[in-house]
């Protein structure tokens, strides 16, 4: 979109009603986003592999893009077993590549993650509508969710925070990944891959200084709060949705992490 295409967007007499029938929806399905997302980013950036959203979500959405060119239906079960069998193996990859190469493992996440894009193009190369796969793979259609959609996401982010909250640490490191892959699974399908990887790396940035106790629900509600905003602003402006929660996101994050109480150091 062009600035001059913008301006005029912005102007007030070109501001719509928000239609809370399509926006809610939508709503619910960013908190959903976050309720598995905020957890697993404090312990992304904890362990300093941030790259890995990004890796598993392009994986995943390759197994889509797979399946789309072998001429399965969009949203059937079969697309949905590639890209969990495509997330699933990503995390067992990189599992191996962290026993394997410790040292370099934060670039080999982001080597896969250049791999599984350019595979993903060629696969779309002879499509049509390739371009348009590839902009809702990215951006999302998060307007556009269904209630079974919601309902198959709320079922799979119960499992994840149950498995979460109540294995812990004993999940170890294959454990993680895997988790990780499931969550990332559902969510990229429901929100695109940028919507994804803002989830989870920007509120887990937000707070990474604030009290331990007081992470995780820093983090909920700045992100439930970006959500909310961005996609009522992008309704009245009738712009992109996914792009402007996530600048709505970068902006209360910025915001957050500058008013945040800090916690004292450990020695």
């Amino acid at each position: 979109m062009s600035a001059g295409l913008i301006t005029e967007a912005l102007s007030p007499q070109h501001w719509h009603e928000v239609d809370w029938s399509i926006v809610g929806p939508a709503l619910i399905a960013g908190l959903l986003v976050l309720a598995t997302h905020v957890p697993l980013g404090l312990q992304v950036l904890k362990k300093g592999i941030v790259f890995i959203d990004l890796a598993i979500a392009q994986i995943a959405g390759l197994g889509v893009i797979a399946a789309d060119a072998l001429g399965w239906e969009p949203q059937g079960w079969a697309v949905q077993a590639a890209a969990v069998a495509a997330a699933l193996s990503g995390a067992l990859l990189m599992t191996w590549l962290d026993k394997r190469w410790p040292d370099i493992q934060e670039a080999l996440i982001g080597a896969l993650f250049v791999l599984a894009s350019s595979v993903g193009i060629l696969l779309l190369a002879g499509n049509p509508h390739g371009g348009e796969h590839l902009k809702d793979l990215l951006v999302g259609q998060i307007l556009w969710v269904t209630p079974g959609q919601l309902w198959a996401m709320a079922g799979l982010s119960a499992l994840v925070l149950a498995l979460w909250f109540g294995a812990g640490a004993r999940l170890g490191r294959a454990g993680f990944y895997l988790l990780f892959a499931l969550a990332v699974t559902a969510s990229v399908q429901l929100v695109g891959v940028y919507l994804v990887f803002s989830s989870l790396i920007m509120p887990a940035l937000a707070v990474r200084h604030a009290p331990p106790k007081r992470q995780m629900p820093l983090a909920w509600g700045c992100g439930a709060l970006a959500y909310a905003l961005g996609l009522a602003v992008s309704a009245m402006l009738d712009l992109p949705s996914g792009a402007v929660v996530v600048l709505a996101m970068a902006l209360l994050c910025m915001a957050t992490s500058s008013l945040v109480p800090r916690s004292a150091p450990r020695a």
